[in-house]
């Protein structure tokens, strides 16, 4: 069962709603603007007309707010944007040096030089046109049957694309050391189940632009008016009916919810209409002996529509994957229609990201340590991971305290929370193991050919630990990641090179700012392991109930008075925050700055260092 990775969400220092006005180095080219520099922590941005014992939030960040709105290009700005921005052009030195004619460049920087490269060939991306997309249009047109739409989506998935559902390893949350095979809910075009159920105006409205949008993508795939809006039709009754199978947000939030794990014969009997061996093999795993099937109700929706819809339905299901996922990376008209849905219909960015922005996230997320590994050669060096971890061995301690001093906790249990706590695997800034990708081949071509070849690449990798041990030497995100996250399964939080740089961890800065940012942003994610989900987790990253009932009892009673207070909330217009969903968040952020708070001052010997800057 895959419990993704608890990633950190929110922000303690400022907003994201709204930009760091910062010294600015020379701009790498002339067409673009300057680059921000790197956002630090600045005693300007708390605006000392407020009073922080009523409104501690503005009084933080409220000249940082008024000073920054949201650039067109985003839906959202905060220190985590800037930051990400600060990274993507370190990571543009990088590849524009890779990638520049006539470089004398080894194995890696050839890889990434090229995969970007091709990516900012424009000229050729336009030229090309619907090409990249033509073999796999023309398969589907030749389908018979429902077996042979399983079997084509097999081979798009290997590809990266995100028909009928989608399919990798993961750990068994029942052994934590074994890997295996899971299938989950998805293949839909919108966000999430929600959109295509719920009945008010808003909801409406969106689900009427999708549509729009689907008969205009389907247009420039050289549809008639009449043959793209039948198409958009088609595509919006299977993706509804397999929404309303799909589970809520809230229950995938269970982890015995989405561990299902079951043999062949039980899956075949769940879901008959998929022909489950023909599409392991093609999907390149060959037969399998049993599988977590996160989402029961999905899969028995999916076997409905498999029966039920005609072969011109899932055509054009199929037809709109293809042209959905690899809009992105067509010609301009494709990337331009593609933004006017989920760029500004869906999220609110009024702007297209400059195409070097789009490309130099297209090879993070593509060659990962490819990439990651020069990253972190130029940003982040042994010393700011050796103070890290110092760090993160005081808020260690902290938690440790703290659990010695709960009084609701019985003494069974706290050896246990203890023990949890004792065996935390802490990942700082980079693996200790890089990924070959020596069998990768990347060359100056196609663009969409290079995406294709790295998407079944770590496809292809991620299914070879299928059945073998779990090596928790590996990481989930890039190196560049401005984020931070708590594993269960694995019991391990990980802090990537990324979000180690200013505002969050500055080597330049003293104890306080540093607790109080990425400080944080660790006490969050060792919260995490205690929270309603990683509670469920024993130190061996197992599912299993290690509280007693007393204990548990207690905390479930306290963990549903933080969801009470949460659902109050009322953050826009009517929008009520949902407290069960955001639950794990809001523990993760009220847990890591307390025990942030009692680091420092363990750091500092009980006594905090003079005030700066009043």
């Amino acid at each position: 069962m895959k419990l993704r990775p608890v990633l950190l969400t929110t922000l303690l220092i400022a907003s994201s709603r709204t930009s760091l006005a910062a010294d600015v180095p020379k701009a790498l080219s002339k067409s673009e603007p300057p680059a921000a520099a790197a956002p630090r922590f600045d005693t300007k941005f708390i605006d000392t007309t407020v009073n922080p014992c009523a409104d501690f939030y503005q009084y933080a960040c409220g000249t940082w707010l008024k000073a920054n709105p949201v650039p067109a290009e985003f839906s959202i700005w905060g220190r985590f944007s800037e930051l990400l921005q600060s990274n993507q052009h370190e990571l543009r030195k990088i590849l524009e040096a890779a990638s520049a004619k006539g470089a004398r460049n080894d194995e890696t920087h050839q890889k990434i030089g090229d995969y970007y490269g091709s990516c900012m060939d424009e000229a050729r991306v336009e030229a090309d046109g619907m090409k990249p997309i033509q073999p796999a249009l023309a398969r589907i047109a030749t389908l018979k049957d429902a077996d042979g739409v399983v079997l084509e989506s097999a081979r798009l998935r290997r590809s990266g694309n995100s028909a009928l559902f989608p399919f990798g390893s993961t750990q068994d949350a029942r052994d934590a050391r074994e890997v295996i095979a899971e299938a989950d809910q998805g293949g839909l075009g919108l966000p999430d189940r929600d959109y295509y159920t719920k009945d008010d105006p808003k909801s409406k409205e969106l689900r009427e632009k999708y549509v729009r949008h689907m008969t205009a993508m389907f247009r420039l795939a050289g549809d008639t008016p009449e043959s793209a809006a039948a198409e958009a039709a088609r595509v919006m009754a299977i993706e509804t009916a397999l929404a309303k199978g799909s589970m809520t947000r809230v229950e995938r939030r269970d982890p015995e919810k989405v561990y299902n794990r079951m043999k062949m014969a039980e899956l075949q009997t769940l879901a008959p209409a998929i022909s489950w061996d023909r599409y392991f093999v093609e999907a390149g795993v060959g037969p399998l002996a049993s599988i977590n099937i996160a989402s029961p109700s999905y899969f028995k929706a999916l076997d409905e529509q498999l029966k039920s819809a005609s072969i011109d339905d899932w055509k054009s299901y199929l037809r709109w994957k293809i042209i959905h996922d690899e809009a992105s990376r067509l010609s301009s008209a494709f990337v331009n229609e593609n933004f006017a849905f989920y760029g500004t219909a869906l999220t609110g960015a009024k702007e297209l990201q400059p195409r070097w922005k789009r490309c130099v996230a297209a090879t993070d997320r593509g060659l990962r340590d490819l990439l990651g590994k020069p990253y972190v050669d130029a940003t982040f060096g042994a010393d700011g991971k050796e103070r890290m971890l110092k760090m993160v061995l005081l808020l260690e301690a902290a938690m440790d305290d703290d659990l010695g001093k709960i009084t609701w906790m019985d003494d069974e249990t706290r050896v246990k929370a203890k023990a949890k706590l004792g065996t935390f695997v802490n990942k700082i800034g980079y693996p200790d193991k890089w990924v070959d990708y020596g069998k990768l081949e990347i060359k100056r071509q196609s663009w969409a050919s290079n995406q294709g070849n790295a998407s079944r690449f770590e496809f292809d990798r991620d299914l070879r630990k299928v059945g073998k041990p779990l090596d928790k030497t590996e990481w989930g995100m890039t190196p560049p990641t401005v984020n931070a996250s708590y594993s269960p399964e694995k019991n391990q939080i990980s802090f990537p090179a990324g979000i180690l740089q200013p505002p969050f961890f500055d080597k330049k800065m003293d104890d306080a700012p540093n607790f109080g940012a990425i400080g944080g942003v660790i006490g969050h994610e060792i919260s995490h392991g205690f929270d309603d989900q990683g509670s469920q987790f024993d130190k061996d990253g197992n599912l299993k109930n290690w509280w007693s009932e007393k204990s548990g009892a207690e905390f479930k009673r306290r963990a549903a008075c933080v969801e009470k207070q949460f659902s109050e909330y009322v953050p826009v217009d009517d929008l009520h925050v949902n407290g069960k969903l955001t639950l794990g968040e809001n523990i993760g952020d009220l847990g890591g700055l307390k025990i942030a708070h009692a680091a420092l001052v363990k750091a500092q010997a009980g006594k905090l260092s003079s005030k700066v800057d009043g």
